[in-house]
């Protein structure tokens, strides 16, 4: 517990370490993100708020903002981790936040990563000021998680030079595409290449979709998706291409070129290979998604928990006065653990943007396991990152009673704007299983091949064990995990090292029980197919398993790197809570599992209760080290809590100047009896 005559913990000094290495890119949209062009509305048009989000994005571009994840060669900043932050940073709409991630994020990131010299020279440039608006163009209305399958082509004329781009039937229409139903000129397409008769897979090219006075492009049909559940201020469309030609130039040919008589050639000779090595460059898009759910779930637990901070209901038997939401455990219950694991997953999305960046800039390892590492992350923190907001902003807009349903108090709109998270850049189911079949040691080695046949096919051969891989502090977590105590119901819950263990330990069986399931059923001659779809539940609490243990790694690193003083007292119960509350939802795992006894799982939901108490003097603390503006928040109920704050924290000092003259009067009196005794 924090020290009594210890000051509590400044925000600014937290913030700080929120920040982290990007603290610059945060303040300077701190600063410029204001005013009524980027002040939060509610109750526009479709047509009304896509010009407001255009708007925005026009003065975005005039800004180093759109630089940032583009070659320095072109006028870029390259700083691919700051181009994540920034993205982050766009809360005050969700709407300019998606569509900034489809211009400078999915369509100018592909073009960075899949495109050459020549693409880089011709098009970046009007890319980063927005002359040549675009377009992500990969999923189709019959295949959306499954890529490797798309049915649009792409079919080379050695006649001509050129590539005929063409949708054979209605279910190969590219759907929900950002920036297509208005604003988008060019869509970078993803289509199945072939050239002299044979196919070479999924690549991308550059394909235009409108003219300079905003038409369709010979060929091309747009449509429309219309009104949705939220982010209206996305235009998101429908594209049909019609034998659409273009220069055999627009193919993006980083990984795969065609020359002019129609050869191919690829410095990756494995298709499966050459595929997900394509892919694997725009893994910024999921990391940015699960940056900018941490964003929204932060967004909206500052709104509930300024408002349960200023609003009273019912009395206090004692005093008489009405009682604080906040005061109550169940209220506390309802915010305080999902404020600890946003902390949690800030952490883990700090790390993640980190590795992404290094990898970017040569400043780290650019080996194929760090690249599937780096992709099994995002996948999973994207998933678990989503489902969180979901829950969580769903949770704080009930904990707001009537005022949380009010469309001026922002919560509806957050919630709306954040539901497709859990399905764009990928839906979260398929996502955590990706996570697990990368964790399967040597699957490792079946480079790409992610099918359930490909699955089985491994489950049968030898199996090596599970290999927990450490990306945080290794030296400083695994100090910890080697001095825990065991699983005895005496050991001290809030012991950072038995935190850490109970999880790995978890993972660790799950993994194993997950491989000798596959195994076992494989090598009894079952069907490839089903073997793995039997599996499928555990699969997917492999994967969870894995991000649980990766977040708390992850903010065990980040309390180290904090000075001694009161922010640091007060992560490490925010730490204590997230441990916590993850083993307390997974309790029944732990139980089965032998891992707690009754006994223990019971205290373990006292010390959750324990934790809130103690926290709950703090909440406003934590939600301030967000550093988002009222201005962003645009909720006038989160408005009237600064004073009663202040009269919160008052009466904890107080409390806690009481707690110690307490505990010097008793410790007065056990010396008085003492030198009695000795008498």
């Amino acid at each position: 517990m924090t020290s009594p005559d210890r000051p509590s913990a400044d925000p600014a000094e937290l913030r700080t370490l929120l920040d982290g290495r990007w603290a610059h890119i945060r303040d300077l949209a701190r600063r410029h993100l204001r005013g009524d062009m980027f002040r939060p509305v509610y109750g526009l048009g479709v047509e009304e708020h896509r010009e407001r989000v255009l708007g925005q994005l026009k003065a975005i571009a005039a800004t180093e903002m759109s630089a940032y994840g583009f070659s320095g060669d072109h006028g870029g900043a390259d700083d691919v981790g700051g181009s994540v932050v920034a993205f982050e940073m766009l809360v005050c709409d969700l709407s300019l936040m998606v569509k900034v991630g489809v211009q400078w994020g999915l369509f100018g990131g592909t073009v960075q990563a899949l495109g050459t010299e020549r693409h880089h020279a011709e098009f970046l440039p009007g890319i980063m000021s927005l002359e040549i608006p675009g377009c992500f163009a990969m999923t189709e209305t019959g295949h959306g998680s499954d890529v490797q399958r798309l049915r649009t082509t792409a079919d080379y004329d050695p006649g001509t030079g050129e590539f005929v781009i063409t949708t054979p039937d209605d279910a190969a229409r590219k759907d929900y595409i950002g920036n297509a139903a208005r604003d988008g000129r060019y869509a970078v397409v993803f289509a199945q290449l072939r050239t002299r008769g044979e196919g070479h897979g999924v690549h991308a090219l550059l394909v235009p979709i409108r003219d300079a006075r905003g038409r369709p492009a010979p060929g091309v049909r747009i449509e429309d998706c219309g009104p949705k559940a939220g982010l209206n201020g996305v235009d998101n469309g429908r594209l049909w291409f019609d034998r659409v030609r273009v220069p055999r130039e627009a193919l993006l040919n980083r990984y795969g070129d065609v020359a002019p008589d129609g050869t191919y050639s690829s410095p990756i000779e494995s298709p499966n290979r050459r595929f997900f090595t394509m892919l694997g460059t725009l893994v910024r898009g999921r990391i940015s998604v699960a940056g900018g759910a941490g964003s929204a779930t932060k967004a909206a637990l500052a709104i509930a928990v300024k408002y349960a901070e200023a609003r009273r209901q019912f009395d206090h038997p004692d005093s008489g006065e009405e009682v604080r939401l906040l005061d109550y455990r169940a209220h506390q219950r309802r915010l305080l653990p999902a404020l600890a694991r946003t902390y949690a997953l800030h952490f883990a999305q700090e790390e993640l943007v980190t590795t992404l960046h290094e990898r970017h800039s040569g400043e780290g390892l650019h080996d194929e396991h760090g690249q599937r590492e780096l992709e099994a992350r995002a996948a999973g923190l994207k998933a678990v990152a989503t489902w969180h907001a979901t829950r969580t902003i769903q949770t704080c807009r009930e904990a707001c009673g009537g005022a949380g349903y009010l469309a001026e108090n922002r919560l509806p709109q957050l919630k709306a704007d954040t539901d497709v998270f859990t399905t764009f850049e990928g839906d979260n189911t398929v996502l955590l299983q990706l996570v697990a079949k990368g964790l399967l040691t040597n699957y490792r080695q079946e480079f790409g091949d992610l099918d359930p046949m490909g699955m089985a096919r491994f489950a049968a051969g030898q199996f090596l064990g599970a290999v927990i891989e450490r990306t945080a502090a290794r030296s400083l977590i695994e100090r910890l995990v080697a001095a825990a105590p065991g699983r005895g119901d005496a050991s001290d819950l809030r012991d950072r090292g038995w935190q850490l263990k109970v999880l790995e330990d978890r993972e660790r069986h799950v993994l194993d029980g997950l491989a000798r399931r596959l195994r076992r059923a494989a090598s009894g001659g079952g069907d490839a197919f089903e073997v793995f779809n039997d599996a499928q539940d555990h699969v997917l609490a492999a994967g969870r398993a894995h991000i649980d243990r990766v977040v708390l790694e992850a903010f065990v690193a980040a309390i180290d790197r904090c000075p001694e003083g009161a922010a640091k007292d007060l992560l490490d119960k925010v730490c204590d809570l997230y441990a916590l509350s993850v083993v307390e939802e997974h309790r029944a795992w732990f139980l089965e599992h032998e891992r707690l006894t009754a006994t223990r799982a019971k205290t373990v939901t006292q010390e959750v209760n324990r934790l809130c108490r103690e926290l709950r003097p703090h909440a406003m603390t934590l939600v301030d080290a967000f550093g988002l503006p009222d201005e962003w928040l645009a909720a006038p109920i989160a408005l009237g809590a600064e004073a009663a704050r202040q009269e919160t924290q008052r009466t904890h000092e107080a409390e806690a100047a009481g707690a110690a003259a307490e505990s010097d009067d008793a410790g007065a009196s056990e010396g008085e009896e003492a030198q009695a005794r000795a008498r």
